[in-house]
């Protein structure tokens, strides 16, 4: 095992993309896990104001920050110094985090003190467990996102970083879906710090599951579904300047029209 500590001011992207593109890397190790560490007392010094989409706070240094980008890609985010806030700062800074990055595990905790198990052996990146969540955790992603409610939608738009979470039922057409997303990442891929899916793909009785970092995209047939295994494709997207009726709309485009 490798643990890999970067300082506080790294963008995780190219150490991410070395997993995926290094032949040399990519033979000898796989990657388990980002884990962030987050000072709850000074947190949202370094994080962008969430009444604006183009403002950070006034001790920000650049509108996507370190700290939002280190967020963003985390699979658990350890939320350190929760001694030092109140009852009332942890919930709003876990609203934050949350609102960065939706899927990510978020952990209180003072001192750095974590049980191992809940940061080691997570597996984030491997294909098989995409979109999998620890037990009872608040399925972030939402049943039905054509019928959220007006402030749900301008929350999502309030911050600079946010999460993406889509479910759609139906059929993919994989030539339409892989044009999608070549597209996507050709033209966006600076901005989607990760992407991860389970698909239901037209034709076929496995899963298609895949996850992405920045341009580096990452997909494979999957086990199969279950006879009474719910089909609706999932897919959450982690990055800067969303538009999430953009990319649910252009996501339908992908389904197959029933006959």
């Amino acid at each position: 095992m490798v643990l890999i500590e970067t300082t506080g001011l790294a963008d995780p992207g190219p150490v991410v993309q070395t997993f995926f593109t290094d032949e040399a890397v990519k033979s000898n190790f796989y990657l388990d896990a980002i884990v962030t560490m987050v000072d709850a007392k000074h947190i949202l010094f370094h994080l962008p104001s969430s009444s604006s989409t183009t403002e950070p706070s006034s001790t920000s240094p650049s509108s996507t920050t370190e700290a939002t980008q280190q967020i963003a890609f985390a699979d658990r985010v350890l939320l350190n110094k929760t001694d030092l806030v109140t009852e009332a700062e942890q919930v709003e800074l876990t609203r934050r985090i949350r609102e960065i990055n939706a899927y990510a595990v978020v952990i209180p905790c003072t001192f750095g003190r974590v049980d191992l198990g809940r940061v080691l052996g997570i597996k984030g990146f491997d294909l098989g467990r995409v979109l999998e969540r620890e037990p009872g955790l608040v399925d972030d992603l939402g049943e039905d996102h054509e019928h959220e409610h007006e402030e749900d939608k301008s929350r999502h738009h309030d911050s600079l970083v946010t999460s993406v979470g889509i479910r759609l039922p139906g059929a993919l057409d994989l030539t339409l879906l892989n044009a999608w997303v070549a597209q996507l990442l050709k033209t966006r891929g600076a901005d989607i710090y990760r992407m991860k899916g389970v698909l239901n793909v037209h034709g076929e009785d496995d899963r298609f599951v895949f996850q992405g970092v920045h341009m580096m995209f990452d997909g494979q047939q999957d086990r199969a579904w279950h006879p009474d295994e719910d089909r609706t494709n999932r897919i959450v997207f982690i990055g800067r300047n969303l538009d999430r009726e953009a990319l649910v709309e252009a996501f339908k485009k992908c389904i197959v029209a029933e006959s």
